[in-house]
């Protein structure tokens, strides 16, 4: 039977600002998260090393979070299209984590589960951008070390749908997480961290070396399975498919599929060669192969339109055709700066042509040698100036309108005015305000009655409102620490009077006003209320006593005594019960309220009067009273003490006469 053990995250604040939503994807070091960035508002992922590996993080926990947190300020640095955006980093429960840009869309390894494999073209536009993305990288001296398709993103097409991934966005993620980790490893405990075996390259087997041309072996894994549907190698325990990347060359991909270009063989083959040496030396270098055979077979494809042969497999087969793709074409980031147009042809010399002054003399000696010709050109040159008048027009006053009023309006108001007047509004990042409220415009760009282009842009900030604050939970904490947390919390701290308390050390706090969890705007004033430690008096045992005793011994120690009384099968005037409890502190003048016992209630003596001696006893006793028998016990009851119908204290002596 299986167990399934709930996700403490789900639901948790991440230091006080993002919000655990959903669980993503659970690997062997990390668990990803959507949360959403309760600051910003925006949804974002939270990468979070896996609880099982806390012992040993913790453990190295010093030289661990230095890596991660250079390795985090390195990757945040990494400013391209193709890398997931590193936003924030910290700890949660001791355990590090990345807040990283959310990207819509499936992991490479989810689609190729769905597809098998992909098309040469999809496979070649693929590799381009996640080469591009690990490029950047190496530029910025940082390895990857863990190139595979559960770390590539494929987004969604611009136009929308998957169904073509050559138009889809791809991006790398978790760059220099497994740095951090092995370097941590390898310094506390002198083991390596390898890579996932089906993607690692030889020489981090063998030594534990990585440089970017490690990467590039990984690379070239991924780029054979997309193109074969599987992994070169698989074994029974990683360490015997690790190995096989240092005894084996990979295999060509159209062994495995017949029909695949020459050119996908030569490329995977230089990509994953075991020696180190005999590869591309970095990504770039890589990228910039796998363009010129996306080129050259996109240029074949175009001028034969021969479709490769389709071949039978468990998996679904696409057609395998490779799209013509110029490099002018490329957007920015895929193209290597020293990367030229091999496809533009060069210009021939145009042959020699009159000059510019002689073909305008020409033309005005034409024009001009009869009435047509002068006619048009007059024409011409009205027609001129009322171009150059409207144009000078539009362009100095036509083409501009007046920005309207905006500010203070509320989003829905503004966006309705912007509507109405043809214009387009794009949003700064909000702030606070202490009399705006929440989604109100604060400022605009440009300024109303300012002037703006017809179908122009105008910049919003809307307000956040009030800021407003819960106070923090300070209580037990000393108070220098919790003035920190309440000045950290932009709070301003008072200290109230302090009081005895029996579970608080001196000098911690007690209570704080406003209680905590309470939300007020940022600049409240907060008392901190600090206990004096426990009180010098001890306040004695007085249940049991009688009340006499009792009030002499709260005397003694100076304290007061609060009576109360009540019905009670306790003897009258015995202390039922105290308040505050036996051993608790006090000062002098402390009340102390004590419970009495009034005394067991009230019974009534029945009449026995003219009974029989013994009769009588029988029904006195059975109810409870002792009974005294005088005179003769053989004879009637003539008299009895108290008299019938006395009410009188249970366990009361009647005495009855006999005669």
């Amino acid at each position: 039977m299986d167990t399934q053990v709930a996700d403490t995250l789900l639901g948790s604040l991440v230091d006080g600002r993002y919000r655990i939503r959903a669980r993503v994807a659970r690997g062997g070091m990390a668990t990803v998260y959507t949360a959403t960035d309760e600051r910003l508002e925006r949804t974002v992922a939270v990468k979070i090393i896996h609880p099982s590996q806390a012992p040993d993080v913790r453990a190295r926990v010093g030289n661990f979070l230095g890596r991660f947190t250079e390795e985090a300020k390195t990757i945040a640095r990494l400013t391209h299209p193709n890398v997931v955006a590193v936003y924030d980093q910290g700890t949660h429960d001791g355990l590090p984590y990345l807040v990283m840009e959310y990207v819509r869309g499936r992991t490479l390894r989810e689609v190729l589960t769905e597809r098998g494999r992909l098309n040469p073209d999809e496979a070649l536009a693929i590799t381009e951008q996640m080469l591009a993305a690990i490029a950047a990288a190496h530029r910025a001296g940082l390895v990857h070390r863990d190139v595979k398709p559960e770390n590539v993103l494929v987004a969604e097409a611009p136009t929308g749908g998957m169904t073509n991934l050559v138009d889809s966005v791809v991006k790398v993620a978790d760059f220099g997480l497994a740095q951090a980790v092995e370097a941590s490893a390898e310094a506390d405990e002198g083991n390596q961290l390898l890579a996932t075996v089906a993607y690692v390259a030889p020489e981090l087997v063998t030594d534990g070396h990585a440089d970017p041309r490690t990467d590039v072996y990984s690379s070239g894994i991924v780029l054979f399975e997309m193109l074969v549907g599987r992994v070169p190698y698989d074994g029974d325990r990683p360490i015997d498919v690790a190995w096989q990347h240092v005894d084996h060359d990979v295999p060509v991909p159209s062994t495995l599929v017949p029909g695949l270009p020459a050119a996908l063989d030569e490329l995977v083959a230089r990509a994953t060669r075991r020696d180190p040496g005999g590869r591309p030396t970095d990504a770039g270098a890589l990228l910039a192969e796998v363009q010129v055979v996306r080129e050259d077979l996109g240029n074949t494809s175009a001028s034969s339109t021969t479709l490769l042969p389709k071949v039978t497999a468990p998996v679904a087969e696409p057609t395998m055709v490779v799209a013509a793709v110029r490099p002018a074409e490329r957007p920015a980031w895929a193209r290597l700066p020293e990367q030229k147009d091999r496809t533009q042809p060069r210009r021939r010399r145009a042959p020699e042509q009159p000059g510019f002054g002689a073909r305008l003399a020409e033309l005005r000696t034409r024009l001009l040698s009869d009435r047509r010709g002068r006619n048009a050109v007059a024409a011409a040159v009205v027609v001129l100036g009322l171009l150059v008048a409207v144009g000078g027009w539009w362009f100095g006053m036509g083409r501009y309108t007046v920005a309207p009023e905006l500010v203070s309006l509320t989003k829905a108001q503004a966006e309705a005015q912007a509507a109405k007047a043809g214009l387009t509004l794009v949003y700064a990042d909000p702030q606070y305000d202490e009399k705006a409220a929440k989604d109100t415009v604060l400022r605009q760009d440009p300024k109303s009655t300012a002037r703006i282009v017809k179908g122009g842009t105008i910049t919003l900030t809307l307000s956040l409102g009030p800021e407003v604050i819960a106070v923090p939970d300070v209580l037990g904490q000393t108070f220098e620490l919790a003035e920190a947390a309440l000045l950290d919390a932009k709070l301003v701290v008072a200290k109230g009077t302090a009081r005895y308390d029996d579970n608080l050390p001196a000098g911690t706090v007690l209570d704080v006003q406003p209680k905590v969890g309470t939300e007020v705007k940022a600049g409240s004033k907060v008392t901190v209320i600090l206990s004096r430690g426990r009180a010098p008096i001890t306040v004695p045992n007085l249940v049991g006593k009688n009340i006499n005793e009792a009030r002499a011994a709260l005397q003694k120690l100076g304290l007061v005594a609060v009576e109360t009384y009540q019905d009670s099968d306790k003897p009258k005037d015995q202390v039922l019960g105290q308040s505050p409890a036996v051993g608790s502190g006090a000062v002098k003048g402390t009340e102390v309220k004590l419970e009495i016992s009034k005394g067991p209630p009230a019974v009534v003596v029945p009449r026995v009067v003219d009974l029989p001696c013994q009769q009588a006893k029988q029904q006195l006793e059975g109810l409870g009273f002792p009974v005294n028998v005088q005179l003769n016990p053989g004879a009637t009851v003539r008299f009895q003490n108290p008299g019938e119908n006395s009410s009188v204290p249970p366990g009361t002596q009647v005495t009855i006469t006999c005669f």
